[in-house]
C-alpha cells in the first residue's frame, strides 16, 4: 500500500479545506496523507512539533518509507481561517482547547469530527430514539464549554484505528500500515451527502473509511479494547501485544475482556471485541504516563463504569483497573478526580 502513495490531482467533488485540531501523533500522520491526495489541511499544534512543521514540513514514516508533506500551521486558530472540516484529532483532556479557539475555522456548514478515544462528551446529542439512554455524562464536558462551541448539527462523530508516536518534532512514525482508519457518523446516525463526501476524502488519502450504520456501537467497539487492553498496558508498561500474550496476564485479560463486552453488549447486544493480533505498540495511554501528559481516564474507564452500573453490571476488573490507574496517574499529578 504505502509504496504506491503519492499526490493526486484533487478534484472538485472532494477538494476540501482540512483543519487537522491538535495535532499529535495520529493527526499529524492523517494530515499528511489528506495533503498528499490534494486536499488544503492546516494543523492546529504547539511547541517544539509546531516549530519543527514550520520549518521543514510534516514526515510519515511507514516501514522504511517516508512521506514529506507541507501543510499550514499553527497554534493560534484564527491564522488558518474558515474550513470545510475540522477533524479534533485532540485527547479528550484536550478538548477545552477546542472550544475555545473553534469559532474563526467555522463557515456556515462546517463539521467538526471528534475523533478521540473513549465516551465522547456528546454522547447523549442525537441519541435515537431506538437506542438506550446514557447515564448523566457530564464529568465529561464540566461546565459545559463544548456544548456552547459546537452546535448539534456540526457533530460528526469519529472512530480512530491507527498506531502512532511522534518520534522527533515534525516526524510521525506510524505502527500499524495495514491498519489505519477513521470511521465517521453523524450523531444521530442519518445518512447524508456530509458523511459520504468525508468518506470519500479519507479513502483516497488512504485512510480507510468503511460505512458504519451507527457510530455509537463502533465506539463501543473500539472501546471495548481501549478500556481493558490500553490500560493494563499503562500499569505494565508493556505494549499491547505483550500485554495480551504475557502467560501471566492472559486470564486477567480474558476477565476484564468479558466485562467490557459486557457494559457494550447492555448497549449494542451485537458489540463484540475487534479479532486480530495486537499491535506492537505503547498505548496513547501509557505513552502520556510516561510523558507526564493529562490522562483520558474519565473517558475511557469512569464513563464505561457510569454505564455499567446504570446496567446494574458487576464489574470487579474494571473497578480494580480503575483504582489502579486512577491512583497512578494523580500521585504523578496527571489526573484529578470527578465526580459521577
Amino acid at each position: 500500500m504505502e509504496t504506491t502513495f503519492h499526490i493526486v490531482e484533487h478534484q472538485d467533488l472532494t477538494f476540501m479545506r482540512i483543519c487537522i485540531f491538535g495535532a499529535g501523533a495520529v493527526g499529524s500522520h492523517f494530515a499528511v496523507r489528506l495533503a498528499l491526495a490534494g486536499h488544503d489541511v492546516s494543523c492546529v499544534m504547539r511547541g517544539p512539533h509546531l516549530e519543527a512543521v514550520k520549518a521543514k514540513g510534516l514526515t510519515l514514516r511507514v516501514d522504511n518509507a517516508e512521506f514529506s508533506a507541507r501543510v499550514r500551521a499553527s497554534d493560534d486558530p484564527a491564522a488558518l481561517g474558515p474550513q470545510d472540516i475540522v477533524i479534533s484529532t485532540l485527547k479528550a483532556t484536550g478538548l477545552r482547547s477546542l472550544a475555545a479557539g473553534l469559532r474563526p475555522l467555522l463557515c456556515d456548514d462546517t463539521a467538526v469530527v471528534f475523533a478521540q478515544n473513549g465516551i465522547p462528551w456528546w454522547y447523549d446529542i442525537g441519541l435515537p430514539p431506538d437506542q438506550p439512554p446514557p447515564p448523566d455524562l457530564a464529568f465529561l464536558d464540566p461546565g459545559g464549554p463544548l456544548r456552547a462551541a459546537v452546535s448539534p448539527q456540526r457533530i460528526v462523530g469519529g472512530v480512530i484505528f491507527s498506531s502512532n508516536e511522534i518520534a522527533a518534532p515534525g516526524i510521525v512514525v506510524n505502527d500499524s500500515p495495514e491498519r489505519n482508519m477513521l470511521l465517521v457518523g453523524e450523531c444521530d446516525d442519518r445518512a447524508g451527502e456530509r458523511i459520504q463526501r468525508l468518506r470519500t476524502a479519507l479513502d483516497g488519502a488512504l485512510i480507510q473509511s468503511p460505512a458504519v450504520p451507527r457510530i455509537r456501537e463502533a465506539i463501543w467497539t473500539k472501546l471495548i479494547s481501549n478500556m481493558s487492553v490500553s490500560v493494563l498496558c499503562m500499569l505494565t508498561a508493556k505494549t499491547a501485544r505483550a500485554a495480551v500474550e504475557d502467560p501471566a496476564l492472559q486470564d486477567v485479560v480474558s476477565r476484564m475482556l468479558d466485562e467490557a463486552q459486557s457494559i457494550a453488549r447492555s448497549c449494542y447486544p451485537d458489540a463484540t471485541r475487534g479479532s486480530g493480533a495486537a499491535p506492537i505498540h505503547r498505548p496513547s495511554l501509557l505513552q502520556d504516563y510516561e510523558r507526564g501528559r493529562p490522562m483520558e481516564i474519565d473517558a475511557l474507564v469512569r464513563a464505561p463504569q457510569a454505564f455499567a452500573r446504570a446496567a446494574g453490571l458487576v464489574t470487579p476488573t474494571l473497578d480494580v483497573f480503575a483504582a489502579l490507574a486512577i491512583c497512578r496517574a494523580r500521585d504523578k499529578g496527571l489526573y484529578q478526580d470527578k465526580a459521577i
